[in-house]
């Protein structure tokens, strides 16, 4: 294949014509391409396949990360290990596209990797790598680990997604129309842009931003003049960064200067959209901030036969194909743990990425409510974490570590370890329950519920992110009433949250489940209806043309 003059190749529908290049440091399109952390990866996999689905004009541009984010194992006491295993993709075309990128004032060659439509029904997505041997080593590790640790490192990453992205696409001759970020990382492209047109407007035309951060201290910020030592500004002095920014400070703000370069950008929920607007709102020169909610794939993630005996009202073979989901888990969980899990009982599944604001182990928190939670014989219940946190963030991995201790006394309680996308769908298919607890307002969206929702789960939810959209409490799902979340300290929203949590569960939801079995199967199905549109990817890739690519904001 000629990748000069590229072209998407396949034929386009008439809607989607606006040429689309589309960045973002993760792409998790399907589970043997590690190229993923979390739910952002999640969010632009899903994108890529609706884009596929609907045949628009958009091209992909990431980072072909060599041993990915990180491998979860387990030490011998079963608690978490952090490995790096060497990646090889067989399915990836090699462009013959290599170039060089200066980085650290530096020549660093660059080779782009190709992933065709058709292997995994997604759009084309382009992957960088400097992992060749015209390279030192140095420059060879910038594409060794997803969001490295080092400061340097990781300015070295955005350079190369973001102007190495931009540089790649001149190679291809695919001159897009839109630039789009997805997420800040890839912000070196404007400064690439402004290089080429010399001319600001030019650049603000095809740029547009989409920011999923709700608070301002979640932002990447890094020293300016490190990021002009290292080349991140494209030849620019630091006082026409400054000039162009808007920004005096000597702390370079990524998605600051995002907001200022794009002409339009969005949050990635209606409350976050908010949040975003508010929090944005005291700086000068930044673009409209409007809302797309997130979604994901349905044909990728959905179990196809629940929804059709859903469909069909076949309550018995509805009920039997949830229980074939949830055995087929269970074998995992056996795997990993040693322990047999009933499918007739009621489990509660949290499982996403591992991170202290979402509050894996809320429901622990208070120790007699919980041995209590999992000793009614009653009422029983099965209980399953699982999730990656970063591979530094050292308390995240304590309470991943602490978690699978506690399991050890119980054997309806278990922890699994290596969440990526295939243990995410069976986690998924395995919950009747889809725990969902983060702090009030730290969840700019959220997609593992959609998901969970997909596989005939019930969310249960604190009221943030993407939950207000979807869940009518009692109807298709169950929330923790919100309150006056600002004027509480951390300790009291936690505790706050906890007794509703328990509350819920122990008068609701499991006397339901158990007792109410028709009405527990309506919510279930009701869930399932209201996700499957709304919620699909192929919406939010559609509002994206709609809202934000033809836009003329």
């Amino acid at each position: 294949m000629n990748f000069r003059k590229y072209e998407v190749p396949y034929k386009r529908d008439d809607r989607y014509t606006k040429k689309v290049a589309y960045f973002s440091m993760e792409f998790a399109v399907h589970q043997p391409l590690k190229i993923y952390s979390g739910g952002l990866g999640f969010l632009s996999g899903s994108h890529m396949r609706s884009a596929y689905e609907l045949r628009q004009n958009i091209i992909g541009i990431g980072i072909l990360w060599k041993y990915g984010y990180y491998d979860q194992t387990r030490n011998q006491d079963q608690t978490m290990r952090v490995t790096w295993m060497e990646k090889n993709y067989s399915f990836l075309e090699d462009t013959g596209i290599k170039f060089q990128l200066n980085i650290h004032d530096h020549p660093v060659w660059v080779k782009a990797y190709y992933l065709n439509p058709e292997t995994f029904k997604s759009a084309p997505i382009f992957l960088l790598s400097t992992d060749l041997p015209e390279n030192d080593y140095v420059s060879q590790t910038i594409c060794h680990h997803l969001y490295d640790s080092n400061v340097a490192s990781k300015v070295a990453q955005f350079i190369l997604l973001g102007a190495g992205g931009a540089k790649l696409i001149d190679e291809l001759g695919f001159d897009p129309d839109v630039y789009h970020l997805n997420e800040a990382h890839g912000i070196s492209s404007a400064f690439y842009l402004y290089n080429k047109f010399k001319d600001i407007q030019k650049v603000r035309e095809r740029l547009v931003f989409t920011t999923h951060t709700p608070e301002e201290a979640g932002n990447e910020k890094h020293d300016i003049f490190l990021c002009h030592k290292m080349s991140y500004f494209c030849g620019l002095s630091i006082d026409e960064v400054k000039a162009l920014t808007g920004n005096p400070d000597d702390s370079f703000n990524h998605s600051l200067a995002a907001l200022r370069f794009a002409r339009l950008s969005n949050g990635v929920s209606k409350l976050h959209g908010v949040v975003s607007r508010e929090m944005w709102g005291k700086y000068e020169h930044i673009c409209p901030i409007i809302s797309i909610t997130n979604a994901q794939n349905y044909r990728y993630w959905s179990d196809k036969q629940l929804y059709h005996y859903m469909e069909e009202g076949n309550d018995l073979l509805f009920e039997d194909r949830k229980k074939h989901l949830k055995k087929r888990a269970f074998e995992l969980v056996a795997d990993q743990t040693g322990k047999i899990f009933d499918p007739n009982i009621l489990t509660i599944v949290w499982a996403r990425r591992l991170a202290g604001y979402k509050r894996a182990d809320l429901l622990t928190q208070d120790e007699a409510a919980f041995k209590k939670l999992v000793s009614n014989t009653k009422y029983p219940v099965q209980i399953i974490w699982a999730g990656k946190p970063y591979p530094a963030d050292y308390p995240a991995i304590t309470q991943f570590d602490n978690l699978v201790h506690l399991s050890k006394d119980y054997n309806n309680v278990a922890v699994m370890a290596g969440y990526e996308l295939a243990l995410s769908k069976r986690m998924k298919q395995a919950a009747d329950v889809w725990l969902n607890n983060p702090r009030v307002p730290r969840e700019a969206s959220g997609t593992s519920g959609m998901t969970a929702a997909m596989n005939g789960a019930v969310n249960f939810s604190t009221d943030d992110g993407w939950i207000p959209e979807f869940i009518n409490d009692g109807n298709n799902g169950f929330v923790i009433p919100k309150t006056n979340y600002e004027s509480m300290s951390v300790y009291d929203q936690d505790q706050y949250d906890l007794e509703y949590l328990y509350d819920i569960l122990l008068n609701k939801i499991i006397p339901m489940f158990y007792e109410e079995k028709d009405t527990w199967r309506q919510i279930t199905k009701n869930g399932m209806r209201d996700v499957r549109f709304q919620f699909d990817s192929n919406r939010m890739a559609h509002e994206y043309y709609e809202l934000m690519y033809e836009s003329k904001m």
